[in-house]
């Protein structure tokens, strides 16, 4: 399996600001991976794109120590000039096909959605290897990581489920676009994520705010197997 391919089988992802209060970022990141985080975006709106550069170097070097993902939030020219494998990109950010023509090959890259048109417009949008590589249904809950945008609930969850489920009973070969909830997921909701059809899902706060970022982790996977068993 090839890095582009290991995000296929990622089933929690993690975004985390630079964490300054806290002036952990490396700690951190380190502990969240040893817990089973298999990707972690840096998302911070706070810091210029030096300071990114700095702490995605970081990033990058327990990643590779743990062999693990990471990635980067929005900024097609950070992502290219830190080599990220991971690049994500909100409705109004830079597009798909700009995207590709600044990065290194093989990126992999991610997509938020929040409506059902969306959802199929990135399905319709992965096929290739210049296609999109996965995208994100959210928020599920209102969340203060993004204020102002109304939470979809899981109907949207549910509609991605089936429009993923058709799309691999029509595709050949058989080819399963992965896709994430998020919004406000932590382990008092997460079985009804699973219920409602997702089986990977992205976090913030449910491992962010948590005093022992590895025991939440692991906490997070065991509940994501529970509910799906």
């Amino acid at each position: 399996m090839t890095q582009h391919d290991v995000h296929t089988t990622a089933r929690l992802y993690l975004c985390t600001d630079a964490r300054k209060q806290q002036g952990d970022f490396e700690q951190f990141v380190d502990a969240a991976f040893e817990g089973g985080v298999d990707i972690i975006q840096l998302r911070d709106k706070t810091i210029e794109a030096a300071e990114e550069l700095e702490l995605l170097a970081i990033l990058q070097s327990v990643a590779h120590r743990h062999g693990r993902l990471w990635a980067v939030n929005d900024r097609a020219d950070v992502a290219s000039l830190s080599g990220a494998p991971v690049f994500h990109i909100g409705q109004k950010d830079i597009p798909l096909r700009s995207a590709r023509k600044l990065l290194h090959d093989p990126t992999i890259i991610g997509l938020s959605t929040h409506t059902p048109e969306q959802i199929d417009a990135a399905i319709a949008a992965s096929p290739g290897r210049s296609g999109l590589d996965y995208f994100c249904v959210g928020p599920v809950w209102a969340t203060p990581t993004k204020p102002g945008r109304s939470a979809v609930g899981l109907d949207l969850v549910k509609y991605a489920a089936n429009a993923v489920k058709q799309a691999d009973e029509e595709t050949v070969g058989g080819v399963v676009l992965p896709w994430f909830a998020i919004g406000g997921i932590d382990l008092g909701n997460v079985e009804e994520v699973v219920q409602a059809g997702a089986s990977r899902i992205v976090v913030v706060r449910a491992i962010t705010e948590a005093e022992d970022p590895t025991a939440a982790a692991r906490a997070l996977l065991d509940a994501l197997d529970a509910a799906a068993a």
